[in-house]
């Protein structure tokens, strides 16, 4: 079986930067096991699956070692493929069903902007492990639907942080995001998913379903816009309306290709 598959650069806009995510095309079904063979072998972040066989339209998203229910720039670099190599099936807007409900994800004037469900963080006491996993005692932390949220003082702390990863496996969650007011943004952010087989990720939208609500209260304000400090950094703008997060932003192709399975 060939399957023709593309790697994207998401909330990026050259190439080398971003998130880079594989979108794999999948005009019949094949099993769950194959598709996390392939993500392990592609060992990026996230691979996606899109199924155009389905109507509507369905996505998967899985690391080099699972599967998870929500992917932001993985969704982008898909649409971005389903726009670009599809137009009869994905015009001004596409929508994905997906483990996290109906996805629609529109074309802006600078890229892409995906509809997500906000993810509300709740804080919570503190605990003396994240202490120790970021040797510095974070000003708030907080809990969302899938990672902690690690608040602190500015973006030079962010910038600064090197995680012990040992212990961060410990923690009861996807992972872990740290964030802080930004020098010329809204706020910045790093995120680590070891669990997962991510040390650190790139640029992460499903996150910034939980930094923008967070940081939205802070601010007193629904626009924001964000900026990812990894290695490779990323924008998003984000925007909250009717218990939903916006999330915007530009991506480059990198490759489109054939993969062959047996």
């Amino acid at each position: 079986m060939k399957l023709k598959m593309y790697q994207v650069d998401a909330f990026a806009d050259k190439l080398f930067s971003g998130n880079p995510a594989a979108v794999v095309i999948l005009e019949s079904s094949i099993k769950d096991e194959v598709m996390q063979s392939i993500a392990a072998e592609n060992n990026l972040s996230e691979t996606a699956f899109v199924s155009v066989y389905e109507s509507p339209i369905s996505i998967r998203w899985f690391t080099p070692s699972l599967e998870v229910d929500l992917c932001g720039h993985a969704t982008l670099a898909s649409a971005r493929i389903l726009f670009d190599y599809y137009p009869d099936l994905a015009r001004k807007e596409i929508n994905l069903n997906s483990k996290s409900g109906v996805l629609k994800i529109t074309q802006v004037e600078h890229g892409l902007c995906l509809n997500f469900p906000i993810d509300q963080p709740a804080e919570i006491e503190s605990d003396p492990l994240f202490f120790e996993i970021l040797g510095i005692q974070p000003l708030m932390l907080l809990r969302g639907k899938d990672d902690y949220l690690a608040v602190l003082k500015n973006q030079k702390q962010i910038e600064n942080i090197q995680p012990n990863f040992s212990l961060l496996k410990k923690v009861d969650a996807r992972g872990l995001v740290i964030s802080a007011p930004g020098d010329d943004v809204d706020f910045v952010s790093r995120c680590f998913y070891p669990e997962a087989g991510i040390e650190e990720d790139p640029v992460t939208g499903s996150a910034h379903t939980m930094l923008a609500p967070y940081w939205a209260n802070q601010l007193n304000k629904d626009e924001l816009e964000a900026h990812q400090l990894s290695k490779r950094g990323g924008r998003l703008n984000c925007r909250l309306a009717n218990n939903r997060v916006y999330i915007s932003g530009s991506s480059v192709i990198f490759f489109e290709g054939t993969i062959s399975i047996l």
